[in-house]
């Protein structure tokens, strides 16, 4: 598989760039690209364009942009709101959200998982999410945001086409249906009743996605599955 750099937009605009740091550590050291080898390269909003290693040095490689490439992206937008995590499940759940192609992962604070997340959680989720991209080869960085206050939900969710609601007790299935669209994934031990009334209240349409119960990040994983695969 081409090997994908996230790249600024005005680097994917450029007739040539230079790749440095880290990033030629990675590509040049560990992965043992060299001059002639293609790179995919993306800007981490939904571009991608073609690149080729022109030049190899100790500590700079010289790469030419070449056409636009197929972004690789789902034809559906679906995002992910989720009561807050443990940091290392939280990590673990951007990860593969990122792969799978969630367009958004929203962290909630509710009743029943009142965390918050430092700054430092917040930049290493972005270099998860970031790491993602690169690995499975999409070119748009899911937007990361919270720990929400549960006041802020109704405005998070006012322009999504459709909203779901993950509850194990529900006789709907989870299914793809729009083109933009929003699954609430509770806390362990679930939204509370009051939160559960609210998200009703706002749309939500409770689904299921099967007989056991799942930890959150495994039903965000499955629910985004079932929501991308239509």
């Amino acid at each position: 598989m081409t090997p994908t750099v996230i790249v600024t937009p005005a680097q994917l605009d450029a007739a040539e760039i230079e790749l440095g740091g880290d990033r030629h550590h990675h590509l040049f050291r560990v992965r043992r690209v060299s001059a002639g080898d293609p790179l995919r390269l993306v800007d981490g909003a939904g571009r991608a364009r073609s690149g080729t290693v022109v030049k190899v040095t100790r500590r700079r490689a010289v790469v030419t942009v070449g056409d636009p490439v197929p972004s690789n992206e789902p034809l559906h937008h679906v995002e992910v709101l989720v009561g807050a995590l443990r940091r290392e499940r939280a990590s673990w759940l951007v990860e593969k959200a990122t792969e799978l192609g969630a367009g958004a992962v929203r962290f909630i604070a509710s009743e029943r998982s009142p965390r918050r997340f430092g700054t430092g959680t917040f930049e290493r989720l972005r270099r998860v999410a970031r790491g993602a991209v690169e690995q499975c080869g999409r070119a748009r960085v899911p937007e990361l945001s919270g720990v929400h206050p549960w006041a802020d939900v109704p405005g998070l969710v006012a322009a999504v086409e459709a909203l779901w609601l993950l509850d194990p007790s529900a006789t709907t299935s989870l299914e793809s249906a729009a083109t933009a669209s929003a699954v609430f994934i509770g806390p362990e031990g679930g939204w509370s009743a009051a939160e559960r009334d609210a998200l009703r209240e706002l749309g939500c349409q409770p689904a299921r996605l099967g007989d056991r119960v799942l930890r959150v990040e495994t039903a965000a994983v499955a629910a985004l599955a079932r929501l991308l695969a239509g």
